[in-house]
């Protein structure tokens, strides 16, 4: 059978051609961006890639088209799969006809943390021998792709609630149909599709109408605003977890530096192990790794063992360079709470040096000035930050940043802020760039500018 994939370079859509070619299908697929390293990995499978949505690429006609959420009326591509009457579908429906029938889905839902969360639970259960297939928005260290058909019973899925496609505007997650639900953490976001919170609330009920009564779910019993999506209706048991407070799932750092953590189970059993990240967000994700994991059967003992040997994820926290003593870090934060914790999570692990953060305000919620009144706050605890104003900010984007003082250094230009910075940093500083996007490959050539100017001989 030969899929034709719309938006085929996502990493969505790209982990469903990926899970597509494993599971025997021809597929081909287009993009408006077409570069590495999604293409060359679908490339190295054998997948055809068009560059650009021209009607030509259907003139092989494929058996079905899947439609990325990227796609909308009036694009070419699009017009001629309905002219001509081609099958089509979504991605996360594709997944759930083609995938996960029959499956243990174990899927991770919020506003934060799903990438992580999602890494970890893979790996858990890939360490206790469960050999789990997967589809993560990231590319974990352990396996070092981002999706994996898997020889198992058992399927982990990063469940995101941005909508499905131009015909279908419900959440991606309501198609997965999960045995397991790992609630993280749920705020409001992606103010290009949802009005306000409720809306996503709405959302994150109609998700948990899907999950069985033999199923589990596992919940932050620290979020403000999971209770109402429970309270709206909930028909399976449900487990809580938290760093703090009262939960059924417990976890705490086992020293100031945060390189051990201790974690406690409902059923008594406690454990510490040594790990290789840091920040109480983690600590969280991690927490609630642990907990998905039991629902498969993973001991406490075995999760904790498995976490130690957790190398982390692509563009979470992930040091890229060491030039001079200076750290340099990718970051995919580019929501307040993750940027504040993200932060925050930097400090405790190094204390008495300089936190410096390169910000990029990439996210069409971000872009909307929906944050123009948290961002300046959740940039405080920086000792620095330089930030690229995109085209097309309000006055009241730069407003909004102006109690940040004589911290925050704007620029219209990559080449401008790189500079600036690279006069500025001093050994010891931990450097991170936070964007979802590409930041104009700033960090890369920050890298490059240190190599030349500060590495010795």
């Amino acid at each position: 059978m030969h899929i034709h994939i719309l938006g085929i370079c996502g990493t969505f859509m790209g982990g469903v051609a990926v899970l597509a070619r494993a599971a025997g299908f021809r597929v081909t697929g287009c993009d408006g961006n077409v570069y590495p390293p999604m293409s060359t990995q679908l490339r190295d499978l054998g997948v055809e890639i068009y560059e650009g949505f021209d009607a030509a690429q259907l003139d092989e006609e494929p058996d079905c088209v899947v439609v990325g959420n990227v796609m909308s009326r009036g694009v070419e591509v699009v017009e001629a799969m309905l002219d001509r009457g081609i099958p089509y579908t979504s991605g996360p429906r594709w997944l759930a006809d083609h995938v996960l029938q029959g499956r243990h889905v174990l899927a991770v839902a919020g506003t934060h943390g799903k990438t992580t969360t999602a890494s970890m639970l893979a790996w858990l259960l890939q360490d206790a021998g469960h050999a789990p297939g997967f589809l993560i928005g990231g590319i974990p260290a352990n396996f070092g792709i981002s999706a994996r058909l898997g020889d198992s019973e058992y399927f982990v899925v990063e469940a995101d609630e941005y909508d499905t496609a131009f015909f279908d505007k419900r959440a991606k997650f309501v198609h997965y149909s999960p045995r397991t639900l790992v609630l993280n953490n749920l705020e409001f976001d992606h103010a290009d599709i949802y009005a306000d919170l409720a809306a996503i609330n709405w959302q994150f009920h109609q998700l948990l109408r899907t999950v069985p009564g033999s199923g589990r779910i596992i919940s932050n019993a620290a979020d403000p605003n999971l209770p109402a999506v429970l309270e709206a209706g909930c028909w399976t048991p449900v487990e809580t977890f938290a760093s703090e407070g009262t939960a059924d799932w417990r976890a705490a750092f086992a020293d100031a530096s945060e390189r051990r953590i201790q974690v406690d189970a409902p059923n008594g059993d406690s454990g510490e192990t040594r790990w290789k990240l840091g920040g109480r967000h983690n600590l969280e994700n991690a927490l609630a790794a642990v907990a998905a994991a039991s629902s498969a059967g993973v001991s406490l003992a075995q999760s904790l063992q498995a976490l130690s040997r957790f190398d982390g994820v692509k563009r979470r926290m992930e040091r890229t360079a060491t030039v001079g003593d200076i750290a340099i870090y990718d970051d995919f934060a580019h929501h307040p709470t993750a940027i504040r914790r993200t932060i925050a999570g930097v400090r405790r692990r190094y204390p008495g040096q300089r936190i410096i953060v390169a910000i990029e305000p990439r996210s069409n919620t971000m872009k909307l000035g929906v944050h123009n009144a948290e961002l300046a706050g959740s940039l405080a605890e920086a000792d620095r930050v330089w930030m690229y104003r995109p085209d097309g900010m309000s006055a009241d984007f730069d407003t909004a940043l102006a109690e940040l003082g004589s911290k925050l250094r704007l620029f219209p230009d990559y080449d401008r802020l790189v500079t600036d910075m690279a006069a500025e940093l001093r050994a010891g500083d931990q450097v991170v760039f936070m964007s979802n996007g590409g930041f104009g490959a700033a960090r890369q050539t920050l890298t490059a500018v240190l190599q030349r100017t500060r590495s010795p001989g």
